[in-house]
């Protein structure tokens, strides 16, 4: 389909002056509308939608039905029969009255040509644009992020129900595309085993059975794959997608040698980041935070947060979930950046923040990152209530690579290392002899023997001196009053899990799941800049009714 040029004349008389009088308070879609104008034009897609060939569906109006379909929590069949039966979504998209509106297969369609396009954050940017234009959104104010679990549209597996099911699933495959071939190579006893979807109920009992049963499912594998690799089997069977899953997920779990088909265990597993977690959606992996797990992927949304102005995310990251906050703070600014929202300070809790993150954004954008940083915990093992001596005791001179410790003896040592993640740092250490006859050892170190006695690791010494006043500013109570701004967030987290069901994706795949939270992030927008153009206040924490007795109590 092509994209066929359509000029935004405004609402058809007809239809104004009848939503008008139906709806004089106006609703949503009318005061949008109203506000905004068409909000997206079909050149904002133009790069999804080739030159030549059928004309297609307005993609400025499909990218608006995308949104409203989220604010009010539709189906794609449901959005299409609103377009078809609303008056006021006709007003808000421009349409006649009698229009008959679309298909809806044309939605999905239409998410499709986004991703292949690499136009997920379009929607987003451009109601952006639009709520900038009408002086609803500024740079150089304060913003704040936070992240949620989303979870995938399949179903959390242990590892035994991971490879059988990865097996029976390309093994279905198999017996649509290649009946034949795979009649030849299969056993009543693989139909047995593999005919139903695997579930944890119906194993063997007993540990040594499971175990052998798992070792049975990758000799089964093995052999599926050794066949689909022979010269005389088809080579297009081995590019179908459940084929190429269980060939990695079989590398993944399984060893075989000369001894035979083992199954792998503890640390000779790849890690829980590289290794798939189910058959159906090869993106979703398994996370743990706060002793909570989920297979699926993280969300982080930020959003303006100054008084004046209405609270408006401005950006969406989605990420699988084990990628911890810290790997995405550079990425959220660098999104800023290029959007031209850049705020000037960024509240963020603890997992987003680090030395060097303080120290990039501050360098690279401006942006003061106000998050609280960890605290020194090292402790001595001592039972009395005399504080430990923690790094700030220590007297860092960065020129001569030397360290002063509070009873004025000096460094011996000055090593600079990198850990493994390539993370630059400092290791330094004092005497024995200096550290055995402190008096202020046991509020020191416990180290009894060895080379050496008290050790210090710093980082680079921006790195470190930023840690370090920022450790002694979040102790105050004028820096906790400022941090109180990111509790906020919470409730924007709230809203679009209640709103947009954003906790629980209806797609698979990270990509799908990305565009479907930034079409979450773009209701919510609309939704609280119709707020703040009626005048509706922001909604106030929610206490329960035992909570509200405490006072009186």
């Amino acid at each position: 389909m092509s994209l066929e040029s359509r000029s935004d004349d405004g609402v058809p008389e007809l239809t104004a002056r009848v939503v008008r009088a139906s709806f004089p308070k106006g609703t949503l879609a009318i005061r949008i509308r109203e506000a905004l104008g068409a909000v997206f034009m079909d050149e904002d897609f133009a790069a999804a939608f080739p030159d030549r060939g059928r004309p297609a569906i307005s993609p400025g109006a499909l990218a608006l039905v995308s949104v409203l379909q989220y604010a009010e929590g539709l189906s794609d069949r449901q959005a299409a029969d609103q377009v078809r039966a609303r008056m006021d979504w006709k007003f808000v998209l421009g349409l006649e009255l009698d229009d008959p509106g679309f298909d809806f297969t044309v939605l999905g369609d239409f998410r499709s040509r986004l991703i292949t396009h690499g136009l997920e954050e379009r929607v987003l940017e451009v109601i952006l644009s639009r709520l900038s234009d009408a002086a609803l959104l500024r740079a150089g104010g304060r913003q704040r992020t936070d992240s949620t679990h989303v979870l995938a549209a399949v179903r959390t597996l242990n590892r035994m129900e991971f490879v059988g099911e990865t097996l029976r699933a390309a093994l279905e495959v198999l017996a649509a595309a290649a009946p034949n071939w795979l009649s030849g190579l299969i056993s009543a006893a693989w139909v047995e085993r593999y005919g139903a979807k695997v579930d944890n109920y119906r194993f063997p009992k007993g540990e040594n059975v499971r175990r052998e049963w798992a070792e049975q499912v990758g000799r089964d594998g093995f052999v599926l794959l050794d066949a689909v690799d022979e010269a005389a089997a088809w080579a297009w069977l081995r590019e179908i997608p459940a084929v190429r899953t269980l060939r990695r997920a079989w590398a993944e779990q399984y060893h075989r040698d000369g001894k035979g088909v083992r199954w792998r265990e503890g640390k000779d597993l790849p890690p829980a980041r590289d290794r798939l977690s189910s058959p159906y959606d090869t993106d979703a992996h398994y996370g743990i935070k706060r002793g909570s797990g989920w297979c699926g992927y993280k969300v982080h949304l930020s959003e303006t947060c100054d008084p004046d102005a209405p609270h408006l995310i401005t950006n969406v990251e989605t990420t699988n979930a084990t990628v911890n906050d810290t790997e995405v703070t550079g990425t959220v600014h660098e999104r800023l950046a290029g959007r031209g929202l850049t705020p000037r300070e960024h509240v963020v809790d603890a997992g987003y923040v680090t030395g060097a993150h303080i120290l990039a954004a501050r360098e690279a954008h401006g942006i003061d990152l106000l998050g609280p940083v960890g605290i020194d915990t090292h402790h001595s093992g001592r039972d009395d209530q005399a504080p430990d001596l923690t790094q700030a005791a220590f007297q860092t001179d960065w020129d001569a690579k030397k360290v002063i410790c509070p009873q004025g003896a000096a460094s011996v040592s000055w090593s600079e290392q990198r850990k493994a993640s390539g993370t630059p740092l400092v290791r330094v250490h004092f005497a024995l002899a200096d550290c055995d006859a402190c008096p202020l050892r046991p509020r020191c170190t416990k180290a009894a023997n060895g080379k050496w006695g008290r050790s210090l690791t710093l980082l680079p010494q921006k790195q470190q001196q930023i840690l370090e006043q920022r450790r002694a500013e979040q102790q105050t109570d004028a820096w906790k009053e400022r941090y109180d701004a990111r509790a906020g967030v919470e409730g924007t987290i709230s809203q679009a899990v209640r709103r947009t069901r954003l906790r629980r994706t209806a797609y698979r795949g990270q990509s799908k799941t990305h565009l479907a939270n930034v079409l979450c992030a773009t209701a919510i927008n609309i939704t609280r800049v119709d707020a703040w153009l009626n005048g509706t206040p922001l909604g106030t924490t929610r206490i329960s009714h035992l909570a509200r007795l405490a006072p009186a109590a």
